[in-house]
């Protein structure tokens, strides 16, 4: 007989076990296959360009966010942490993958930028000089891809994380475009998570109601030869801490 549960972090883990080992990818067990999706450079992954998300370059360009210390979240090949440290920002920038973070550390030797690289769990990160306080924790697609009781993580990591007055830039499904449109509990009934999570204006702000918002609209569809990175079937976000 087991009774393993005590806290809030036990609740979690036993949830994170109701998925199909084949449905991770949030936790360090999901990076053998973020290493596959990431192991062949030359497929036709629209994010796999070098270049910055478009929302992001506009917040800088229209002054809504101002350099300081920056969290990318779910970096991958380092696209958006590229350009958050040749903006000014001190860069940490975290994922699950070995094979994205290889990519991210080459594609930033020969930048020549200075950025700090991690390849492990965001959710579990121990080291005390990765605490924050970030003026901007920028996630560009890593939220769609949790789970819903990973939220919760989620929103613990930006009350930990995430000074007063910093911001969140996000950039997720959305709903009536691309990912799933299921409710929360269909999730763990059918033990998948069918390629990501759909997103509503109204639920958005609803996860993030403790923060601010700044803007929330549909990311611009950018052309092949613009030089910024802009997919229609995405939602983008900036959320202001005001406490």
């Amino acid at each position: 007989m087991d009774r393993n549960i005590r806290t809030v972090d036990d609740v979690l883990k036993l949830l994170d076990g109701l998925f199909a080992p084949g449905a991770d990818r949030w936790t360090v067990g999901g990076a053998g296959w973020w290493d596959g999706f990431y192991a062949d450079r030359s497929k036709p992954v629209p994010f796999f360009v070098a270049k910055p998300d478009e929302n992001l370059v506009g917040y800088l360009d229209e002054n809504l966010i101002a350099p300081g210390r920056a969290l990318d979240l779910g970096c991958g090949p380092g696209r958006n942490a590229l350009h958050l440290a040749a903006a000014g920002f001190q860069v940490d920038a975290v994922d699950l993958s070995p094979t994205a973070i290889a990519w991210a550390q080459e594609r930033a030797r020969e930048a020549g930028a200075e950025i700090r690289f991690h390849c492990g769990d965001a959710f579990a990160l121990t080291d005390p000089d990765w605490g924050g306080p970030y003026d901007l924790v920028h996630d560009s697609g890593c939220f769609h891809h949790l789970p819903p009781h990973r939220r919760v993580s989620y929103l613990a990591l930006l009350d930990r994380v995430l000074a007063p007055g910093g911001h969140l830039s996000l950039t997720c499904f959305a709903a009536g475009a691309m990912g799933s449109e299921l409710p929360d509990e269909a999730f763990y009934q059918q033990s998948a998570l069918h390629g990501g999570l759909a997103y509503t204006p109204e639920s958005l702000r609803w996860v993030f109601s403790d923060l601010t918002e700044v803007e929330l609209r549909r990311m611009c569809d950018e052309p092949p030869e613009s030089g910024l990175f802009g997919e229609p079937f995405l939602w983008t976000a900036l959320f202001r801490r005001d406490r």
